[in-house]
């Protein structure tokens, strides 16, 4: 006896499931075998992203460390020139402090004022070859054309003796150091005398 078979059924349709069930499985381990395979990839970039950063951040952690250490020295030795940067020019005037020492010394015994002026002279030159050393010199104003940078008009006085403008007479010396002005010199500017 024939065996009632489904008429919609088809022997060959339970194969072919049967084989799309396997390529199903076979896909979807190839796939997730490829995803493994990106994610393994992916894990391997990142860990090396990650190393580079560790690096980077390590030698920038240094760096500003360094340059911590290089400010607090900079800072140190420029407070350390400060305080001690008169100490030299001390030093050499400490012995033009003794020349005034011994004229004193010697000058309780002395009458004449022709000594005094001579101990004095000599004292005073020694203390102006000293800070010429240093680098300290006057301003030559008088007579020279006025300079703003280097000379300060107290007066202007009226005379023929120099041109127009220019230093007549100087109240006060002034002193540079190198090029920098440590105290202008105060002085009376000439101007053309009025026809009286």
């Amino acid at each position: 006896m024939e065996e009632n078979k489904n008429p919609f059924h088809d022997e060959n349709e339970s194969t072919d499931s049967e084989e799309i069930k396997e390529n199903i499985e076979e896909n979807s381990d190839e796939k997730v075998d490829e995803n493994n395979n990106e994610l393994q990839e992916n894990k391997e970039v990142s860990d090396e992203i990650e190393k580079k950063y560790e690096d980077l951040n390590n030698k920038y952690l240094r760096l500003a460390a360094d340059f911590d250490n290089f400010r607090k020295r900079m800072t140190n030795e420029r407070q350390e020139l400060l305080k001690y940067a008169a100490a030299d020019v001390l030093t050499k005037i400490i012995s033009v402090l003794d020349t005034f020492d011994r004229a004193k010394d010697s000058l309780k015994e002395i009458d004449n004022c022709s000594t005094v002026k001579e101990s004095y002279e000599l004292a005073y030159k020694q203390l102006l070859d000293t800070l010429k050393k240093v680098g300290m010199e006057e301003i030559d104003a008088l007579g020279k054309e006025f300079n703003p940078s280097e000379h300060e008009a107290i007066t202007q006085v009226p005379t023929d003796e120099y041109e127009e403008d220019h230093v007549a007479v100087v109240a006060q010396k002034g002193y540079k150091l190198a090029d920098k002005v440590l105290r202008p010199a105060l002085v009376g500017v000439a101007k053309k005398k009025e026809n009286e």
